[in-house]
């Protein structure tokens, strides 16, 4: 009974690509609880899939010269959040740093939510939930977003010409029509920026 589960759950897993992020939850169609967390703390220390944290997994994408690739945080955070119908959106360093705004990749990446606010350690990195208002969630998942978080992050005083320079180059004409549409999400002074990114 236990191997014909374990060869369900390895199915499942090899049927996923490389980077796929899961928990416990995803499995508990295929036996009880407990006998999935056997299988993955087995298959864990086989080095099949790795223990990011507590009851948090992924199949690990690969290297050939390095191994194991650290996993994408975006698809942490996901999951993290619960169901697929919880928004999540980058803030903070974090957003700065996807835009090319910051070259430091933060010890602490926060992610706002509409979903509970909860943290979780990935190694070395501490990878934080936080529940915000609808009015921050409207743009989530939108570059708009990303942008306006990014800005709040850097703060007015520090957004200059050479910021709006690189935020000009790494936009295209689309996601400069989504700033657009998104004008309204955004805080005044912002807004501003937007118009004149646009």
């Amino acid at each position: 009974m236990t191997q014909s589960i374990n060869n369900k759950v390895l199915s499942r897993i090899y049927c996923k690509k490389r980077g796929w992020v899961f928990t416990p939850v995803n499995f508990l169609d295929l036996g009880s609880r407990a006998a999935i967390d056997q299988i993955l703390g087995r298959l864990a220390r086989s080095g099949t899939i790795r223990r990011l944290a507590r009851g948090l997994y992924d199949y690990p994408r690969k290297h050939p010269d390095f191994g194991d690739i650290p996993s994408n945080y975006e698809r942490i955070a996901q999951v993290l959040a619960g169901r697929d119908s919880l928004k999540i959106q980058p803030s903070g360093a974090y957003a700065a740093n996807l835009l090319g705004l910051s070259d430091q990749v933060p010890a602490k990446i926060v992610f706002l939510t509409d979903g509970h606010s909860r943290t979780v350690k990935v190694g070395k990195l501490t990878i934080k939930l936080k529940r915000t208002t609808p009015k921050n969630m409207a743009t989530a998942g939108r570059i708009s977003g990303l942008v306006i978080q990014a800005l709040r992050y850097l703060k007015k005083n520090n957004v200059d010409s050479a910021i709006i320079a690189k935020l000009k180059r790494r936009l295209s004409g689309e996601d400069k029509s989504i700033l657009m549409r998104d004008l309204r999400y955004a805080p005044v002074w912002i807004g501003e920026i937007f118009r004149r990114l646009i």
